[in-house]
């Protein structure tokens, strides 16, 4: 009899143990957790990720596709009682950063996961690198845990196709209508422009591409339950003989640039210094008509003195210039 109460006593601690004490968990500050009963999560009614605003991203025939329940999500805390035909899964929502070279399934791919690979429009092998934050989405934790058996690989593959895509078919927007007495000098991106090669336009429009790449993955979080918060492309490398030529043609076109520079401001200088020479002559006109003006004005008001003054005023004037004049010549009349 002792023997089957000790038995007894046995399974009932056993139990306690195993699936009363066990079944009490926390949730930590940077978790959420999803619980499941019988391998189904629980619901919050009819509720799905169509009617949460992280759907607007998906076109009109992914939105069947990608149609998850919404789940009950575990806010951080505890302790909280599970049964034991239940389960809890967690999950980290902190914000992630990942090269966006890393291939989760084969991590030696991408130089170690260092230099992602795509070819430009003009038939050009780059390599890009760059970073990825991502979190996990609260919204969409269905998506995430049961939606796909590994969301990362889905979200670096989709990331990777649409960046893939950008810059084959990348091209720079074109530049503002200038007058043609303003033409730009010619830079290094308009040469490599005028000969086709489109390296320097996606470095000059790194801001533009990532801001292009963060519209296009917004979808993420409605597909695969992660968020990509921003991507952040640092880097554009082409093939070493392409960079050796882009050096050699950005050179020859930073010293075409300087030369017509010095050109435009020899030109400048010389216009200056004609603008000035013009204003001196001119001043030295006016100082020489100015007495003249003053004579006339003085001569027109002596005329009203009479109609002997001028005369008087001509003979004195002669007589003047007879008293400092060596030598006179008049000229004798002929019979």
């Amino acid at each position: 009899m002792n023997i089957v109460f000790g038995v007894v006593v046995g399974f009932v601690a056993w139990f306690l143990v195993r699936y009363l004490v066990a079944g009490v968990y926390t949730v930590n500050q940077n978790e959420r957790g999803v619980k499941t009963s019988f391998g189904r999560a629980e619901r919050v009614g009819t509720a799905t990720t169509l009617q949460d605003p992280i759907a607007e991203s998906l076109l009109l025939e992914e939105k069947d596709r990608y149609c998850y329940p919404q789940v009950r999500v575990i806010p951080p805390g505890g302790p909280f009682f599970k049964w034991p035909w239940e389960r809890v899964y967690k999950v980290s929502v902190a914000t992630q950063t990942i090269n966006m070279a890393f291939d989760p399934e084969t991590p030696s791919a991408n130089q170690g996961g260092k230099v992602l690979e795509a070819v430009t429009k003009d038939q050009l092998n780059t390599g890009l690198t760059g970073q990825l934050r991502y979190r996990v989405s609260e919204k969409n934790l269905y998506a995430y845990l049961f939606g796909v058996e590994r969301p990362i690989v889905h979200v670096m593959g989709y990331f990777t196709s649409v960046l893939r895509e950008r810059i084959a078919n990348f091209e720079a927007p074109p530049p503002p209508p200038v007058a043609p007495s303003h033409l730009p000098i010619p830079t290094p991106e308009i040469a490599t422009a005028a000969i086709g090669v489109s390296i320097n336009d996606l470095r000059k429009n790194l801001r533009d591409i990532n801001e292009h790449m963060d519209r296009e993955c917004k979808s993420s979080e409605a597909r695969y339950g992660i968020a990509l918060d921003a991507s952040l492309i640092t880097g554009i490398d082409p093939p070493p003989e392409v960079e050796s030529a882009l050096a050699a043609i950005n050179t020859a076109y930073n010293q075409v640039s300087s030369d017509i520079s010095l050109a435009q401001a020899t030109a400048d200088q010389k216009l200056v210094q004609s603008k000035t020479a013009v204003e001196i002559e001119t001043l030295k006109a006016q100082a020489e008509v100015e007495p003249l003006k003053a004579l006339a004005d003085q001569l027109h008001e002596l005329q009203k003195s009479g109609p002997d003054a001028l005369p008087a005023y001509v003979r004195n004037v002669r007589l003047k210039l007879f008293s400092e004049a060596r030598r006179a010549i008049l000229e004798v009349p002929h019979d």
